[in-house]
């Protein structure tokens, strides 16, 4: 996110914030996880692959008996997905999509498996059910609302830009969030930017 807070500006265009260094940081992190999440809003606006793209890092996997990229989720209320969109059509692997009712699950593409899961709880357990250990959570703003409310985040990790943005797409949106002070676990220094890391209050 930017110093102001935001992940996204008021624009129709793709707001830049990671740099070299941080993309590959979050493609070592990818490579690391079980799946990635996230939301359908977030698929309409950015087209994410949320593919490892190192070589190493897939080979890696295979040679370690996982699957070349980690499952792709997300999770939709109203089932409006483009079937063209990367999420789908980019690599190999098991595409999972969360849908509140059956009704809904009939209008998710044929690409992927449609799960009913009524909230976030079950949709962790389903996710568990299949092999799921590590789960990355990349977004966007509903998304991370709705884990870190409903605290089912054991770690946050902040990339904040060196930039200002002024007005946009907010990391979360206002929500009663869990009481207590989160605990600094890392500062690091990745290219131009600083990656803070949380994990849960004591």
């Amino acid at each position: 996110m930017s110093l102001d807070g935001y992940i996204d500006d008021a624009s129709d265009r793709r707001l830049i914030l990671s740099g070299p260094a941080d993309l590959d940081r979050v493609d070592a992190l990818r490579a690391s996880c079980d799946a990635i999440l996230v939301g359908a809003g977030t698929i309409r606006a950015d087209n994410p692959r949320l593919l490892v793209r190192e070589p190493g890092r897939r080979a890696a996997r295979i040679a370690a008996g996982r699957p070349e990229h980690p499952t792709k989720v997300t999770l939709t209320t109203t089932g409006d997905l483009d079937a063209s969109a990367a999420f789908f059509t980019a690599g190999s692997g098991p595409k999972l999509v969360y849908v509140p009712s059956p009704a809904i699950a009939g209008r998710v593409p044929a690409a992927a498996t449609a799960v009913v899961a009524a909230g976030l709880d079950a949709l962790l357990t389903d996710l568990a059910g299949r092999g799921v250990g590590r789960l990355l959570v990349e977004g966007g703003t509903a998304v991370h609302t709705t884990f870190l409310s409903g605290g089912r985040v054991d770690e946050l990790s902040l990339a904040i830009a060196p930039i200002l943005v002024g007005g946009g797409t907010r990391f979360v949106d206002p929500a009663e969030f869990p009481a207590g002070r989160l605990r600094l676990l890392r500062v690091e220094a990745v290219g131009d930017m600083a990656v803070l890391s949380y994990g849960r209050p004591s």
